[in-house]
């Protein structure tokens, strides 16, 4: 997870990435970058509290995996 920062940009917010995640994930100029969208807070609880029933009986390490795999997976 990266904080961004959020900054007033004409009549709009822009958010501001930091470089050395635009090198780790080599994001290029224009490129499409989808985001999750969460203020900073306690809202990772509320999000799996929905999921609760969804993954019950998973182990953490399961749990993590599809997390990851449906995250990061670039064979999309």
């Amino acid at each position: 997870m990266v904080t961004l920062k959020a900054k007033k940009w004409g009549n709009s917010m822009g958010l501001l990435v930091p470089s050395e995640v635009v090198k780790k994930e080599k994001i290029k100029d224009g490129q499409n970058i989808d985001v999750i969208f969460m203020k900073s807070g306690n809202e990772l609880r509320k999000i799996f509290g929905l999921m609760r029933n969804e993954w019950k009986g998973k182990s953490a390490q399961k749990m993590k995996d599809e997390i990851r795999k449906e995250l990061y997976d670039d064979d999309e």
